[in-house]
Order: C-alpha cells, then sequence, then structure tokens
C-alpha cells in the first residue's frame, strides 16, 4: 500500500502551473473555506466526502490542505485508502500557502 507524500508550498505551485489534472482538497470548516482557499480547491467534509470520491480522478494527484499542514496527514493517509493512488499534503497547510501568496 502507498503512503501520501509531503508537498511544500513551492511544488504545489509548480504541480498545478504543469498540470490541470491536479485536484485540491480543503478539509478546513467550511466557513473558513468561504473566506478563503486555494483557488480551484474544494472543500472537502462529511457530507461531501462520498460523492467527491465518486466523482475525483483516482489516478490524478491529490493534495489535502487543512489549517497547518498536521490533519491534512490523516486524511490523505484516508484518501489512499479509498483508493487514490497520488496523495499529498500540504507542508504547513493554508496558513502557509496565505502568507506565502500574501
Amino acid at each position: 500500500m502507498s503512503t501520501f507524500k509531503h508537498l511544500s508550498i513551492n511544488e504545489l505551485i509548480h504541480m498545478t502551473a504543469e498540470s490541470d489534472l491536479v485536484q485540491i482538497v480543503d478539509i478546513r470548516d467550511e466557513a473558513s473555506f468561504n473566506t478563503a482557499h486555494i483557488a480551484g480547491s474544494i472543500n472537502l467534509n462529511n457530507e461531501n466526502i462520498a460523492n467527491i470520491i465518486a466523482d475525483a480522478d483516482m489516478d490524478a494527484p491529490l493534495v489535502v490542505v487543512c489549517y497547518h499542514g498536521i490533519s491534512s496527514q490523516n486524511a490523505a493517509n484516508y484518501l489512499i485508502e479509498q483508493g487514490f493512488d497520488d496523495v499529498y499534503s500540504l507542508d504547513g497547510g493554508y496558513s502557509a500557502w496565505s502568507t506565502a501568496n500574501a
């Protein structure tokens, strides 16, 4: 069984610039997501996870974002268990992303 990989902010920038296939899921609460999020990301929660898994490309890169890069690691492991092949946890989470893109 594969494991998730850690992804830096710079690696995510390069990855999304090189491919339109990168899927980004943000596991922060809905209010935080609605306030600000990475462009193109989807808010992943308990209510929509089954639909997102059903609609996702299981072979395309999947990046999991949380607040600080901790909770995303558990979510990334869960998504691998659901059949995703290429899963990443964004180091530093949305906090690091927003600082780098301020």
